[in-house]
């Protein structure tokens, strides 16, 4: 065993018994390279990673290569889900220097942390157009003896270039008027308007574009926004990219057809197309997009959830070293699980061939294995017998070895999850969901909040690593969330608590926006600041939304005006390129556009009462408030909004309205309030 297998996270695991020399990230690894003069090799990946997989078996595992590596390099594995901002910080050097990244991630780099080369897979033999390790240790090796100015010149240069990426989130201008209809026509450009999704292939699920679209059509009601969410949420839902047997979404489709995933399952896809599919069915009202809704939801509660009922991370795309092999099928296997007649319903209607219905990736041959997808919907009177062979399906699959579950406890994935479970449960009016994402801020509360301070990592009771931005923020999005969805203020308190340390260890006060780290964090080569929205949505794009929310229910303008410096600081890249940036956007047509504060009062929270929040709900637009005063949360709803200790309690039921800056006169009958809501 190497130094890792004292680590939590279970990709650091996974390498402790690698040949290699492996550190964790840590001064005593920068100090044994200074000692010994020798470069650092730092490896960077995460546990459901494909290739990262494949190099260590290739390479990691290989006594000849671990040789050659621990004789000229001192060797730091980093798992970069634990450590976001080292990996954020060497990503945008692997990008400025080769043009592209991914992981795993290689970078080499003085023993003072400054990079001079950078790559992601290496194989173990050199490829065309690709060093393998055998070839580019001793090439290392001899630059680092031999020609070591080169290589400081190298590393100087870089941290020059570097340096110019920090400029980001300092542009100091204003969005274009236009820029919301720049981004709904950029996205309509890349639409593929028979297969769904944006672009050709890759495809990700972006989940954020698809509710951009819906908050504008409910705005523009322009069919072909709803259009374009409609096939892209159905096509993801009939297709490979969908888990049929066991639900839950892949992480992404290798081809335009949603058939040929990477098999992996993150917990962040789930939350954001739980949030997706949920809306979807909302603005729709098509029955299969709140099926997929709960059966995301049931795929968590089932795969994803610890005993406590927080969340887990990921599930890997490889069993038995083999990508996806949990997942198909051969045609024999299903013959012998179900008779003649349910073997032929299930192989037509699944598409299954003989030799295969997908080309592997590398060989481009059938393999003989099939990825259960349907080309239509199942109908209502085959949907009884489909769900039995599903369930009989799913109960012989789970005599296969599963893939392996990464079970650390990110602070920002649940916050996601928290928040994606309240508002589905508001929207599919189901408590349970409500309930669970409750149950969830408790684990995070207990072991990941010290005072106002978040930590990132918890695994087997153990919380460590200073939070970053994405944990403030995900954490503050799901406490909102939670308030909304069950108008306890003490979520609401929590929510404000967090802003609050947020903006004093994060927020740039010279140039607006917040950065990654807190100005407490290990210095790397410089802190960033995020706002492209890629597989979640960024940092920055989610604090807007927190700032607008948090400034309405407290009536501390200040959220506001922190939350809207991000339009200026960032209005170069977003208007280079808007359709990076829709929640970003999503924020922008809340801060604009009309919106309402309601503040309910009643003694208790009675029938009345929860008839006039069902109308807030249903008609108030995106950016609107409620607070819900009541006897029992008096004194903490009135510390959180101060305003709210003016509006006095009555017998039954009041409603305080106000709009566009105007507060009208309290009303007490439901018929009036809804007369009093906008939309």
């Amino acid at each position: 065993m190497n130094r890792l297998t004292n680590e939590k996270s279970p990709y650091l695991l996974q390498h402790k018994n690698n040949p290699v020399d492996w550190y964790p990230w840590g001064e005593e690894a920068f100090e044994k390279a200074k000692r010994e003069d020798k470069p650092v090799f730092l490896s960077i990946g995460y546990a459901t990673c494909h290739w990262c997989h494949v190099m260590e078996h290739e390479s990691f595992e290989d006594e000849e290569v671990a040789r050659r590596m621990n004789e000229t390099f001192v060797n730091i594995k980093v798992d970069r889900e634990e450590r976001p901002d080292i990996d954020h910080t060497y990503m945008t050097v692997c990008q400025m220097l080769t043009g592209h990244g991914g992981w795993p991630l290689t970078i080499v780099m003085t023993p003072d942390k400054e990079p001079f080369y950078a790559a992601t897979y290496l194989p173990k033999h050199s490829r065309p157009n690709r060093i393998g390790m055998m070839e580019f240790v001793p090439a290392i090796e001899n630059a680092w003896k031999n020609d070591r100015q080169n290589i400081l010149t190298s590393a100087e240069r870089i941290k020059e270039g570097f340096s110019r990426s920090l400029e980001l989130g300092k542009s100091g201008g204003s969005l274009p008027p236009n820029i919301i209809r720049q981004a709904r026509q950029s996205l309509a450009e890349r639409f593929d308007a028979s297969e769904g999704g944006f672009g050709q292939a890759p495809k990700f699920p972006s989940p954020h574009n698809l509710l951009f679209l819906i908050n504008r059509y409910r705005k523009e009601a322009d069919p072909e926004d709803l259009e374009m969410v409609r096939l892209t949420l159905e096509k993801m839902r009939l297709g490979g990219l969908w888990d049929h047997v066991g639900f839950g979404f892949h992480r992404y489709s290798t081809d335009r057809h949603w058939l040929l995933p990477h098999f992996e399952k993150m917990l962040y896809d789930q939350a954001t197309l739980l949030l997706a599919y949920a809306e979807g069915w909302e603005i729709t009202g098509d029955p299969l997009f709140r099926e997929t809704a709960h059966e995301i939801a049931e795929y968590v509660d089932e795969c994803l959830t610890s005993p406590e009922g927080a969340f887990y991370s990921a599930e890997d795309a490889d069993s038995e070293g083999e990508e996806g092999k949990f997942y198909v099928w051969e045609t024999d296997e299903i013959r012998a699980i179900l008779d003649e007649k349910d073997t032929g319903i299930f192989l037509d209607l699944y598409r299954f061939e003989e030799d295969g219905n997908f080309l592997d990736e590398a060989t481009h041959q059938k393999t003989g294995k099939n990825i259960p997808h349907l080309k239509n919907r199942v109908s209502v009177e085959m949907k009884s017998t489909v769900d039995n062979i599903l369930s009989r399906l799913k109960k012989e699959r789970g005599k296969r070895v599963r893939p392996l579950l990464d079970d650390k406890i990110l602070t920002d994935w649940n916050g996601l999850m928290i928040a994606a479970l309240a508002r589905a449960g508001v929207i599919l009016d189901d408590a349970t969901l409500v309930e669970r994402a409750g149950n969830a801020w408790k684990i995070i509360e207990h072991y990941c909040l010290q005072g106002d301070r978040l930590l990132h990592r918890m695994k087997d009771g153990d919380a460590a690593i200073e939070g970053m931005a994405d944990d403030y923020v995900f954490s503050i999005w799901g406490l909102i969330e939670l308030y909304n969805a069950t108008f306890e203020p003490d979520y609401l308190d929590k929510a404000v608590r967090l802003q609050n340390r947020f903006d004093i260890d994060f927020f740039d006060e010279e140039h607006g926006g917040w950065y990654f780290t807190s100005g407490n964090a290990e210095k790397l080569l410089g802190r960033q600041k995020e706002i492209y929205d890629g597989a979640v949505p960024s940092s920055n794009s989610v604090a807007v939304h927190n700032g607008i929310s948090l400034s309405r229910f407290t009536a501390n303008p200040d959220y506001e005006k922190r939350a809207a410096t991000v339009f200026r600081a960032f209005s170069e890249q977003i208007a280079h390129a808007p359709a990076g940036y829709t929640h970003t956007l999503n924020a922008y047509n809340i801060y604009r556009d009309e919106s309402a504060e309601v503040v309910i009062t009643a003694k208790t929270r009675n029938k009345t009462v929860e008839k006039a929040l069902r109308f807030c709900r249903e008609q108030l637009p995106a950016g609107s408030v409620i607070l819900l005063k009541t006897e029992q949360y008096d004194e903490i709803l009135s510390r959180i909004a101060p305003f709210v200790k003016h509006y006095p309690i009555h017998e039954t039921f009041a409603a305080y309205v106000c709009r566009n800056f105007e507060c009208k006169a309290p009303v007490f009958s439901l018929l009036s309030l809804k007369k009093e809501l906008p939309g």
